[in-house]
């Protein structure tokens, strides 16, 4: 009789594991392309596939590197207190953990000076309003210290700005050095040259030539920002550059001989063409552009003292505090992770746009 019931509800089941594993088959790439590809063997295991196998396809991609990161752990807690330097011992996790905290609450105290600020200055407003004296009105902005996570913004807008400048720039001089042999051949000696070239050799000029030509700053585009992001575009762009014009050079060349025979424009031929067929090895120039640029946004900000998290790190060192060297750690494990998360929403835009597989 049990096994009866056992059996109905199996049937009855089936339909509805069969729907869930399609679903899990449509979302599978997404969810690798966010990093988070350790969910799909669990929800394998819900639709019923084979335990034995999602067990072990689970143990590759979440436990073995728990593992691994729960060693490089234990290894920094011990190992970390035994090295002195002029400020201290190196911090262990518990230290650089509690560093974190303290940034967060320093955030938060921040927020409420600045909500206390405007309170005030709204009911001193609306008193005077009330009074007619409308032309003594004044909104100010609150003027605090910008919070460690104000300066990871401050960074993202900073390489985000850098980085659509070098795409803007990279992208068309690949696809018309990789449409032309003639100009790739003028091109190629500069890529070559300026490509090696260190951030902190760019500043300098690029100081320079912001200061002269962008005297009066807009309040939204401060000078300091523009620096960090013309370096920035300066150094990022040549991965760009270079894969697509891989790209387009390698366009199929019966592909282009239909479109000669099509006898279609230049612009619809590179849009309906070169583009889609070149589109994987751009998205690859793109991914490293943008890492690229995240590594050199870090010196360019200590130097130009944009306030993200370059001038974060500097600002600390100078500070010499038992504290300051906890604070770099927190910061360098964000520098970390926020370099991950963005080679991960380029992966997935990557994903979406490719139907490309790369990791």
């Amino acid at each position: 009789m049990s096994a009866g019931i056992e059996a109905s509800a199996e049937i009855a089941i089936a339909p509805w594991r069969e729907k869930l594993s399609a679903r899990i088959r449509k979302i599978e790439g997404g969810v690798e392309a966010v990093g988070v590809g350790w969910t799909i063997p669990l929800l394998r295991l819900v639709a019923g596939e084979s335990p034995k196998v999602q067990l072990k396809e689970l143990q590759r991609l979440l436990v073995i590197p728990l593992v691994g990161i729960l060693i490089f752990v234990a290894a920094w807690g011990v190992f970390a207190p035994k090295v002195q330097t002029s400020l201290g011992a190196i911090p262990g996790p518990l230290q650089v953990w509690e560093q974190a905290e303290n940034l967060w609450v320093d955030h938060k105290r921040e927020r409420a000076k600045a909500a206390a600020f405007y309170e005030r200055q709204d009911k001193r407003n609306a008193k005077l309003a009330e009074a007619g004296k409308h032309d003594k009105i004044k909104q100010r902005k609150y003027t605090g210290k910008p919070t460690y996570l104000d300066q990871i913004l401050t960074s993202l807008v900073t390489v985000g700005l850098g980085f659509v400048i070098a795409t803007a720039i990279a992208i068309p001089l690949g696809i018309a050095s990789g449409l032309s042999r003639s100009f790739n051949g003028a091109i190629s000696p500069l890529v070559q040259i300026f490509k090696p070239v260190s951030p902190l050799a760019w500043l300098p000029i690029v100081t320079m030539i912001v200061s002269a030509a962008y005297a009066t700053p807009w309040s939204w585009l401060p000078k300091s920002l523009l620096i960090s992001a013309i370096t920035v575009t300066l150094c990022s762009m040549w991965p760009t550059l270079i894969n697509t014009a891989l790209g387009v050079a390698s366009v199929d060349k019966d592909l282009m001989n239909v479109g000669r025979v099509l006898q279609l424009p230049t612009w619809k031929k590179i849009t309906k063409l070169v583009l889609p067929s070149s589109l994987p090895l751009i998205f690859t120039g793109l991914r490293l552009s943008l890492g690229v640029g995240w590594m050199v946004l870090i010196a360019a900000e200590m130097l130009a003292q944009n306030p993200g998290l370059g001038k974060f790190v500097w600002d600390e060192f100078q500070n010499g505090s038992s504290q300051s060297l906890a604070k770099i750690m927190v910061a360098v494990l964000t520098i970390g992770i926020v370099g991950f998360l963005l080679d991960r929403l380029m992966f997935a835009l990557q994903r979406a746009f490719t139907h490309s597989t790369s990791r």
